[in-house]
């Protein structure tokens, strides 16, 4: 089943880059010495930045769509995503796929869960993906932060350098990186299960 399901996902980028103050660590004596090293991460109040879209399946993943400006909505949901979803998943997994998306009020639209239950040979419903669920979404557990490694963010200058990084960025990402966070989709189902639905990690 797993390897027939085209997951996918949005996620904001903007200038400031990615950082992950979980993951980083810097030891240093004094404030002034932790900025030298890197540690003291300054974000722009109000940051120029790009919706993105993503699709990734056992057989690699969909063109990114990437929103210039404002947000993602129903309208814009149904009009500029859903028909990369139905066309890059057909391409790579044929017809009969099975399209997850999680519970963001675009997608469980009413409109939305219409266009959905025409085109694609199976969704997931709305009622059907956890209300919180990071550590089960392929995009979330890995493949953004695959995106975010192979950008040279050292080149986002501006919006469209922010642009042509992501789709630069998605070329890179290796089909094996996929394919063992797809695999591993079902391990984390029954690990969830196991705690309770709560948080994997």
């Amino acid at each position: 089943m797993t390897a027939q399901i085209l997951f996918s996902d949005e996620k904001r980028f903007d200038l400031d880059g990615m950082y992950n103050r979980q993951n980083e660590r810097i030891y240093a004596a004094t404030h002034d010495e932790a900025d030298e090293k890197g540690a003291v991460h300054r974000k722009t109040k109000f940051p120029t930045g790009v919706m993105v879209w993503l699709g990734v399946c056992y057989e690699g993943i969909t063109r990114p769509v990437i929103i210039e400006n404002g947000t993602i909505d129903t309208n814009r949901y149904i009009a500029d995503i859903l028909p990369v979803a139905l066309k890059d998943g057909k391409q790579m997994l044929d017809n009969e796929f099975i399209f997850q998306q999680d519970g963001a009020t675009p997608h469980t639209a009413k409109e939305t869960q219409q266009w959905c239950k025409i085109l694609f040979f199976d969704f997931w419903s709305k009622d059907r993906w956890p209300p919180n669920s990071p550590d089960l979404n392929p995009l979330d557990y890995c493949v953004w932060n695959e995106l975010c490694q192979h950008m040279n963010w050292s080149h986002v200058v501006d919006k469209q350098a922010l642009i042509n990084e992501i789709k630069q960025g998605a070329k890179k990402i290796q089909i094996e990186v996929v394919r063992r966070s797809v695999t591993s989709w079902t391990n984390r189902i029954y690990k969830m299960l196991e705690n309770e639905g709560n948080y994997l990690f």
